[in-house]
């Protein structure tokens, strides 16, 4: 501490003892009662909720993450947690002392939240640009809710993301892409560095799409569930009774057939219930989807087993809604069939109101959803780790967004949602998540485990190249 903070701490002390002149400029004392946690009275008006601020006393500096604001009898007040660093020693329980307040230096602000792997790093403080944020890659066994409305950036910034996972660990990425917007996710980009490109080039990522001879994206029929198979086909138990049950007989003779020799088998049994299975089955052209099942293809599922450092399943290349959702069922239904193997894996689903919706239209939307619920319940001590990004958690059902650990916030202007955001994810300042409304695009707030503190962020750009970009308008000459 200099001389004339000394006399400055010194002066607060005999001020407070005088009282206050008039005029005279607010004086700033702080206290800890548990070590851990501190209260500023007179906090410095510069001082905002998410800073990293250094306070100092007479006898040394103590590092603090402010939580909160607020007015007390003698002023602005700030309360937040003590921090440490290798040049900040741990604190201890102290009553109230005189402090001078201010911004923590970048080398300690860049000690809490930059962490030790450059490649982690999302991005930078929007307060502190000289301070980068890296992902804690050992707390991405948690589940994650990335959102922000339309045009906020949010899926740019989670290729952001998937790229520095990508690049940093060996934890295995599966992306349901309903939009074809990650499908470059190993094409380095031509503003990527040297060092980026080499981090993502060689790396195994395969993009499966449904035009794609090369590396197709097919599933199996004889692969879904029972209910699977039910939900396709549209049966009720009891309203299609007669067709269940001959599904239900017949179960074990589709098992190991395509799709296309299910009706042939079917019309062998000679019955009326099983021709009009066969019927069911051709008027809703099920087994007529050429780039759909596997037809002695590899599918999907076998791909992914294999681990691949990503695999992007391409879901935009299909016509019909149908088919995504089979094809996400298909894949969703062989991970849970195989959770017992324990092998870790982070599974994307971007755009997730379409596969998670709290109501699906249909009955194969509901399976869906279901496994999805499934998965978020249960599926976090088997290994599979979930990233759901939407526009807006009120299209997500509450069942998946309920057990996020983990939140990206971007541009959101929707007041229920930002409640709705607040009494899910207490554990963040409800001061930063009503900052969303003023992001501008690039902004996210990053809360949870997987950042060492709540932090309002610039994401960095890009090193692998966005798969969809905004149609511009045309201008005129």
């Amino acid at each position: 501490m200099t001389a004339r903070e000394s006399a400055d701490l010194d002066e607060g002390v005999d001020a407070a003892e005088a009282g206050v002149r008039p005029g005279a400029p607010p004086r700033t004392t702080v206290e800890s009662d548990d070590g851990r946690t501190f209260v500023l009275r007179g906090a410095p008006a510069d001082v905002q909720v998410g800073d990293l601020v250094e306070i100092r006393a007479q006898w040394g500096r103590l590092l603090g993450w402010v939580e909160s604001r607020g007015r007390g009898s003698g002023g602005s007040t700030a309360a937040g947690a003590l921090l440490s660093t290798s040049s900040t020693p741990g604190p201890t329980a102290f009553g109230r002392i005189p402090a001078l307040v201010g911004p923590a230096s970048s080398a300690d602000a860049s000690a809490v939240m930059s962490g030790a792997d450059s490649r982690l790093r999302l991005g930078t403080l929007v307060r502190r640009p000289d301070v980068a944020v890296g992902l804690v890659a050992q707390r991405m066994n948690r589940h994650t809710f990335w959102c922000g409305q339309s045009g906020s950036g949010k899926t740019y910034a989670l290729g952001v993301a998937l790229e520095r996972i990508l690049a940093a660990t060996r934890l295995p990425i599966v992306v349901l892409d309903p939009n074809s917007d990650f499908v470059s996710l190993g094409s380095p980009s031509p503003d990527a560095s040297a060092d980026e490109a080499r981090e993502v080039a060689g790396r195994d990522v395969r993009v499966l799409r449904p035009d794609d001879s090369g590396s197709p994206l097919r599933v199996r029929f004889t692969d879904l569930s029972f209910r699977g198979k039910a939900a396709l086909l549209r049966l009720d138990p009891v309203r299609d009774r007669a067709e269940y049950n001959t599904l239900v007989r017949a179960a074990e003779d589709f098992d190991g057939r395509e799709a296309s020799e299910v009706v042939p088998k079917l019309r062998m049994q000679g019955s009326p219930d099983a021709e009009a299975l066969a019927q069911r089955i051709e008027n809703l052209g099920i087994a007529t989807w050429q780039t759909t099942w596997a037809q002695g293809a590899v599918a999907a599922t076998d791909v992914i087993a294999e681990r691949p450092a990503a695999t992007v399943l391409d879901l935009g290349g299909y016509d019909r809604l149908e088919e995504q959702l089979v094809v996400a069922l298909a894949v969703l239904e062989d991970l849970w069939h195989r959770r017992a193997e324990r092998r870790p894996l982070l599974l994307v689903v971007d755009e997730a109101h379409n596969l998670c919706p709290p109501e699906p239209e249909t009955a194969l939307g509901r399976e869906v959803r279901d496994r999805l619920v499934q998965i978020a319940a249960e599926g976090r001590k088997y290994g599979l780790w979930l990233v759901v990004s939407t526009q807006r958690p009120s299209k997500v059902h509450p069942g998946v967004v309920s057990q996020c650990d983990n939140l990206t916030l971007m541009r959101m202007n929707s007041r229920s949602d930002l409640a709705e955001l607040a009494e899910l994810f207490g554990y963040v300042p409800e001061a930063m998540l009503q900052r969303a409304s003023r992001f501008v695009q690039g902004e996210a707030l990053l809360a949870g485990g997987f950042v060492p503190l709540p932090a309002i962020v610039r994401v960095r750009r890009r090193a692998t190249l966005q798969g969809g970009v905004d149609v511009p308008v045309p201008l005129a000459d």
